[in-house]
């Protein structure tokens, strides 16, 4: 995540969300990396939630008669630093983006290579809003080049395509004013495209409160889920691979489904303009994951990578 707190061009909660970027592009997913290009891996669903990132306008305009909640749009750009793949010890550093946006009710956002659709309509003024809807995700982690020759010699992954569903609810007004807001989603995602041909699926809850009109803090946790074909193909080594690379043979990974990573994210953002809401906002933010035993025991990352993966980034916003 950019930590412009969200957008990476590399991977996914279920991982993610979802993820999980700039010049890709504002409303579209990223394109596939080419052979020569360095690939990152998408965070995903499992970032830290769109909502507690940049706070949606607030229903404050003359029009009585309005129905939905106002339309509004946000882009944001920026610079990461994440790991060069999902347990690497090595570091890159990376162009991000972000949108989101509202309009007659239907909510949408990216999150570094994902897209996601709210078809559930937010009405004018209401503090719990219901969230559902399609995603689509791009997880391109070690489809180009890979610091670690062990790792490079391991083979390239074909990028995989991710398609499903996210659902969730978001109340405001809890604890400090009637703006702070907390939410709780899951995100579920399945390979359609061949790649690792398993699905990918994490619960995330955040938290987020204004603390000025300029001001605003979030903080957000969430744990990843595997299929076992995913811990197969991004995590275990078989003999061919053990003799190419001089790592040794692991099957750990893929042995079972089940939860492979925990996140916790911090992000925050201040209105250059006096007002979150609209105008220009700087924005920034750190999360932490750790992968879980059979993930970490892999040597990918117990001898030559790490289970400790940090994601760190900030950008500029502007929202209209």
């Amino acid at each position: 995540m950019l930590i412009m707190v969200g957008f990476a061009v590399r991977p996914a909660a279920g991982e993610e969300t979802t993820a999980r970027a700039v010049p890709i592009e504002q409303g579209q997913i990223a394109p596939p990396p080419s052979d020569d290009q360095t690939a990152g891996y998408i965070q995903g669903p499992g970032d830290i939630d769109d909502d507690i990132i940049l706070p949606a306008a607030r229903d404050d305009d003359s029009d009585s008669d309005r129905k939905w909640s106002r339309n509004y749009i946000s882009v944001a750009g920026g610079i990461l630093t994440a790991p060069d793949y999902s347990g690497s010890d090595e570091r890159r550093l990376l162009p991000g983006f972000y949108v989101r946006g509202r309009y007659d009710g239907y909510s949408f956002s990216t999150r570094g290579t994902n897209l996601q659709v709210d078809l559930i309509r937010q009405r004018r003024g209401q503090k719990t809003d219901f969230k559902f809807g399609p995603i689509i995700s791009l997880r391109a982690d070690r489809t180009g080049s890979v610091k670690d020759p062990q790792v490079e010699a391991l083979g390239k992954r074909k990028l995989a395509v991710e398609a499903g569903i996210f659902a969730g609810v978001t109340h405001s007004g809890v604890f400090t004013s009637e703006y702070d807001q907390i939410g709780f989603r899951v995100v579920a995602l399945k390979d359609v495209s061949g790649g690792h041909g398993s699905w990918a699926a994490s619960p995330t809850i955040d938290y987020g409160s204004p603390l000025s009109k300029r001001a605003f803090i979030g903080v957000s946790a969430s744990v990843n889920f595997y299929g076992k074909g995913f811990g197969r193909y991004y995590y275990d080594i078989d003999p061919v691979g053990s003799a190419a690379s001089g790592l040794p043979v692991y099957t750990g990974a893929g042995t079972k489904a089940g939860a492979g990573k925990y996140s916790i994210g911090v992000a925050g953002a201040y209105g250059l303009s006096g007002d979150l809401r609209k105008g220009f906002v700087l924005i920034g933010g750190a999360q932490y994951g750790r992968l879980l035993p059979r993930f970490a025991d892999s040597p990918l990352v117990s001898q030559v990578g790490s289970a400790d993966q940090w994601l760190l980034g900030g950008g500029l916003a502007y929202q209209f």
